[in-house]
């Protein structure tokens, strides 16, 4: 029988670990949820609503649909795309399997575009030049999913552009952003985009455990979401292919799934949201603290484009390696050793064995290879305190220099 570690030295160990990143729930959180626990409605009831109309109005948006996850919500927005058999989705190779898996779930063929090196999100220039190299070979996408990794937006309006061009379009995977903005505009308002994507994971800007929500300004794609979460299931009269039979008549017009979310989580959704500001706030608090205190040690530290103001869902370091005596495996287990829970955002998607079966390959995306071997998460989030933050630090120092 394996040993147990008892559960006092348990306590003591977790009592120090600093993990990457955490919700922070208050008591107006589990107040919400209890009030929807006592009400008639647990499921498919107005707190849906209610988190949909909180999380529109905040980023400028017409429509949101929530959902069970972002996964759940890529899939959808995929197939409101009509996104199918045989067509191209291109991501960023800088994300979680999510952003590609979606592509294969519809039957689409899934490719990818070498990041930035400053903003490790998806290279404009990179981009840029796939196209021109696809449309005569005549493989154009016909979508595209940027991904505006640790909460900083994509160079959007450029990639709008092109999409006009060559004719794709665009599902912003916003997963790591609420809360952010591009050219003073919230994340999440579509103004560059068919459709956004948020999740409310609970190392997310806000949580509802697990969830999720696409956002959108056309009531065509709306309509469709809205089905495609809830089984491909209407009650609205005027969509219906033939005459209603009464009051408890519906119509399946498509496959769908059940992606719903519960009212216990859009309770939790719409309290949080009601700090999501304060959430942001501390976190740039935070984030500009780190690069004060790591400016002099032989880091790579993260770069905002001026067009953007990031969320900063993670804060990302880059190893100098050259200028460093150990490995960047070394410092990532040392530091783990320490009790600090750094990880690592993310594992290219195209090395993952799974994508290699497609024909991807080392070498394939040079630039994200290059971050992936030098990239580690640290510790950031609303409840991290200074004391934290400088033991961080010192755990670096010591282990880098």
């Amino acid at each position: 029988m394996a040993k147990r570690f008892p559960t006092t030295r348990y306590a003591e160990a977790m009592s120090d670990y600093i993990p990457y990143g955490r919700q922070d729930i208050n008591q107006q959180d589990i107040d919400a949820i209890i009030e929807v626990l006592r009400s008639d409605w647990i499921t498919q009831g107005p707190a849906i609503e209610r988190f949909e109309q909180a999380v529109a109005k905040y980023c400028g948006a017409k429509y949101a649909v929530a959902v069970s996850s972002a996964t759940s919500a890529l899939h959808i927005a995929c197939l409101a795309a009509a996104l199918g058999q045989g067509d191209i989705l291109w991501t960023s190779p800088n994300t979680f399997v999510a952003s590609a898996n979606c592509g294969l779930y519809c039957g689409a063929n899934v490719d990818f575009v070498d990041i930035d090196p400053n903003t490790y999100n998806l290279s404009v220039d990179e981009l840029e030049h796939k196209l021109i190299w696809a449309e005569k070979q005549g493989c154009l996408p016909k979508v595209l999913i940027p991904v505006h990794f640790a909460g900083q937006s994509c160079e959007i309006e450029q990639i709008a552009a092109l999409s006009q061009r060559y004719g794709f379009k665009i599902i912003e995977d916003a997963s790591h952003a609420i809360g952010g903005s591009y050219q003073g505009q919230p994340i999440g308002s579509c103004q560059f985009s068919e459709m956004a994507v948020f999740s409310f994971h609970p190392v997310k800007i806000i949580t509802t455990g697990e969830g999720g929500m696409v956002l959108t300004n056309q009531e065509e794609l709306y309509q469709r979401l809205i089905r495609l979460r809830s089984h491909g299931i209407t009650r609205n009269p005027d969509l219906m292919q033939a005459e209603s039979h009464g009051s408890w008549y519906y119509q399946q017009l498509e496959l769908g799934f059940n992606y719903r979310m519960t009212d216990i989580q859009a309770a939790l959704g719409v309290s949080q949201m009601q700090r999501l500001d304060e959430f942001v706030e501390r976190r740039w608090f935070l984030a500009n603290r780190y690069n004060q205190l790591l400016q002099d040690l032989p880091l790579m530290l993260p770069w905002q484009h001026p067009d953007t103001e990031s969320s900063w869902h993670l804060y990302v370091i880059r190893l100098k390696l050259n200028k460093i005596n150990k490995t960047h495996r070394q410092i990532f287990e040392e530091l783990r050793s320490a009790g600090i829970g750094v990880n690592l955002h993310y594992i290219p998607v195209h090395i993952q064995p799974y994508y290699q079966k497609f024909g991807f390959k080392l070498g394939d995306f040079p630039q994200v290879e290059k971050y992936y071997k030098e990239a580690i998460s640290i510790p950031l989030y609303y409840g991290l305190n200074e004391e934290s933050q400088h033991k961080v630090v010192a755990s670096l120092k010591e282990s880098l220099i």
